[in-house]
């Protein structure tokens, strides 16, 4: 997949669904969006996690691990209500595209 302006929408709801789960970082969610086939720098995650952060989405504190400092980000609970809404959407789309109806 490389038509990042069609899949940018995508990749932000597995961002989100993600930070749901689990508090993210950078690199840790590059390697997970690769495990469901996207291929994405640095260039392109870092500008997105940082536009959910000020959207209000996600929030974010920095957290030392040796001598690692890295951004940590949680979803919000206007994360939350946008990822609920965002799963009635995706399930009436690919009920569209994959189900034919």
């Amino acid at each position: 997949m490389t038509d990042k302006d069609l899949y940018g929408g995508l990749i932000r709801l597995h961002i989100l669904h993600h930070a749901a789960e689990e508090p993210v970082f950078g690199l840790g969610i590059i390697e997970e969006l690769r495990r469901h086939g996207y291929e994405l720098s640095a260039g392109t995650v870092y500008p997105m996690l940082h536009g959910l952060e000020k959207k209000g989405y996600l929030r974010s504190h920095h957290e030392r691990t040796g001598r690692r400092e890295r951004r940590i980000y949680e979803i919000t609970e206007q994360g939350q209500v946008a990822l609920v809404e965002a799963r009635t959407k995706v399930k009436e789309l690919f009920g569209e595209l994959i189900e034919g109806g």
